[in-house]
C-alpha cells in the first residue's frame, strides 16, 4: 500500500500515524467542498430560526396557521473551528450578525472576527453556535451539557462537522428541557441512526449532505484522481496531508 486517497476532507477515522510509520501517503479533497458545506450550515440555521421545515410539514398536511418564527438577523454567531470551512461559514454569517466570534486552537491575525479562548465561553457569548472543527479524541463530546447550558434557551446549535463533537444524550436532554431553542444537524454520533429524541419540531435534520452537490462531488472525484495521478508520477498530491 502506497497511498490512501480519501473522497472527502475528514480523516478522523484513519490512523494517520500508522500510515506515516509505514510510509503510506494520505491525501484528501482539500478545499473542493468548502463552499457547499458552509452554504448548508447557513441553510440549516435559517431553517431552524424561520421554521422552514416545520412550516413545510404543516402546509403539506393541510394546515396553514403556524407558530411565530424567530428573526435571524441581529444574532451573535459563534464558530467553533476556523479552518477553511469555518472561515467560509463566518463570512456568510457576518451580514446577518451583530458580531461574529470564533474559537480555534490559536487566534488568527488575518480575520476581523473576535477570538474567544474556550468553547464554553464562545457558547455563552453566542446566540448561534456553528460547529466546523475537525474531530479527534481531544474534542470528542466537547459540546456537552455545560456548553449547551451556556448557549442558553434562545440559542441554536448547528453541526456540519462531525457528530462526535456533540454529547448527543446531553443535546437531546437540552432540547427536551428547553435549555436551548433548537438545532440544525447534518451529522450524528452513530450514523445513519438518528435518535428519536432529535426528531423534534425545533430540530432540522439532514443526512450528511454538506458536500452533496453535483459540483462538489464532481470536484471531489476529480481531486481523488489528481491525488493518485500525482503520487504515482512521483509528484506531491495536491491534497496531501502533511
Amino acid at each position: 500500500l502506497e497511498i490512501v486517497a480519501v473522497h472527502g476532507v475528514g480523516h478522523d477515522g484513519i490512523n494517520a500515524a500508522a500510515l506515516a510509520d509505514r510510509g503510506v501517503a494520505l491525501a484528501i479533497t482539500r478545499d473542493v467542498l468548502t463552499e457547499d458545506v458552509a452554504d448548508l450550515a447557513i441553510g440549516l440555521w435559517l431553517a431552524v430560526e424561520r421554521r422552514v421545515a416545520a412550516n413545510d410539514r404543516a402546509v403539506r398536511d393541510g394546515g396553514w396557521s403556524v407558530p411565530l418564527a424567530r428573526r435571524a438577523s441581529g444574532r451573535r454567531i459563534g464558530v467553533y473551528g476556523l479552518g477553511a470551512i469555518g472561515r467560509a461559514i463566518a463570512a456568510r454569517a457576518a451580514p446577518f450578525a451583530t458580531e461574529v466570534l470564533y474559537t480555534a486552537r490559536l487566534a488568527k491575525d488575518d480575520v476581523p472576527w473576535r477570538f474567544v479562548g474556550d468553547l464554553r465561553g464562545l457558547a455563552a457569548e453566542s446566540d448561534v453556535l456553528m460547529l466546523a472543527a475537525a474531530s479527534g479524541p481531544e474534542n470528542a463530546g466537547v459540546v456537552d451539557a455545560a456548553v449547551l447550558a451556556a448557549l442558553g434557551p434562545e440559542g441554536v446549535l448547528v453541526n456540519v462537522a462531525r457528530g462526535a463533537l456533540v454529547d448527543e444524550p446531553a443535546l437531546i436532554a437540552a432540547l427536551a428541557a428547553g435549555t436551548i431553542a433548537g438545532a440544525g444537524l447534518d451529522v450524528f454520533a452513530d450514523e445513519p441512526a438518528v435518535p428519536d429524541g432529535l426528531r423534534r419540531e425545533a430540530v432540522v435534520l439532514s443526512s450528511r449532505q454538506g458536500s452533496a452537490t453535483v459540483e462538489a462531488r464532481a470536484g471531489m472525484a476529480a481531486m481523488v484522481v489528481a491525488n493518485l495521478t500525482a503520487h504515482f508520477a512521483a509528484e506531491v498530491p495536491p491534497g496531501l496531508v502533511r
